[in-house]
């Protein structure tokens, strides 16, 4: 048996994803999403996808680049997914080591890893030198048998849009999104300053429903929203939920995903996934409330190059 490693080609697109929905069922993703990750990212990301073949058979992936919209430079990032079965071969260490390899040539300093919280993948990374650093967890809705909390009167001056009333001008969301993603806990600080970045690589992605994007508009300004990420058939994605710094505390994001949720499932979505740091206790509350139930959890590694 021989495993190699190779670019993505665009043919790849269909075993991507079937590749990371066996080792990753928590996320949501499509052929179409992939491909368009790969053809719009900026150049300063300096972004590959790999994989990992056996006699002719796609069984790893990786996606692997610079965490350009970081507030420190130089800070790299590789996620490796290798087909549950199929594991111990090589395939793992092959993706990493070409990873690293790119990255080290891009200028990176430091590469930053999603690691599932079992021992055999703890151990996987930490024996290349990779350190435990911050929790997250995915959590799962039955979206289909769900008992979702009506949705309230809204108060005077609020109102409920979707994303698809924006499509003339999103920037306000690009706003929005950019306060609220900077005040999120992680340990690589984030900072959307690039308009036409965010509208190819977010806006216009194939996996962002417009229509069931919920948007709470307060005072006639974008207070909150919850973006929808869908695979176009069953499952759906919470890719985004928050709220502007002078809104926060009037429940308007719980409100938001309410409202997109409803809609979902009206829209005959039937699982509902989402993801949140582990030091997010207001999402996390939020989740609960609505009935997700925490399903893995992810240890974000480093390992410092150089």
């Amino acid at each position: 048996m021989t495993v190699l490693v190779r670019d993505f080609l665009p043919g790849d697109a269909d075993d991507w994803v079937r590749v990371r929905r066996a080792a990753l069922p928590f996320m949501v993703t499509t052929p179409e999403q992939v491909l368009s990750d790969l053809a719009n990212s900026p150049p300063d990301r300096r972004f590959r996808l790999l994989v990992a073949e056996e006699d002719g058979e796609l069984i790893g992936t990786a996606q692997v680049g610079i965490s350009h919209e970081s507030t420190e430079p130089g800070q790299g990032f590789c996620n490796p997914y290798v087909l549950p079965g199929r594991t111990g071969r090589g395939a793992g260490s092959l993706l990493v080591r070409t990873a690293e390899e790119h990255l080290t040539a891009a200028g990176a300093r430091a590469v930053y890893t999603w690691v599932l919280d079992e021992p055999a993948n703890r151990a996987f990374a930490e024996k290349r030198g990779y350190a435990p650093r911050r929790q997250a967890h995915f959590s799962r809705l039955d979206l289909a048998n769900a008992t979702l909390p009506p949705l309230p009167e809204l108060p005077a001056g609020v109102e409920l849009r979707t994303g698809a009333d924006f499509e003339d001008d999103p920037r306000p969301l690009f706003e929005a999104d950019a306060e609220a993603t900077a005040d999120e806990p992680s340990d690589v600080t984030v900072e959307f300053s690039d308009y036409e970045d965010w509208l190819a690589m977010t806006w216009r992605a194939p996996g962002l429903d417009h229509e069931l994007t919920s948007v709470v508009v307060a005072d006639g300004k974008v207070a909150a929203f919850s973006a929808a990420q869908t695979d176009g058939r069953t499952r759906y994605w919470s890719g985004m939920t928050g709220t502007v710094r002078a809104f926060r505390g009037r429940g308007l994001a719980k409100l938001a995903k309410n409202d997109s949720l409803h809609r979902s499932r009206a829209a005959g979505y039937t699982d509902a996934y989402t993801g949140n740091d582990a030091g997010n206790a207001p999402m996390l509350a939020i989740n609960r409330w609505f009935g997700y139930e925490i399903c893995a959890t992810e240890v974000r590694h480093v390992r410092e190059l150089g």
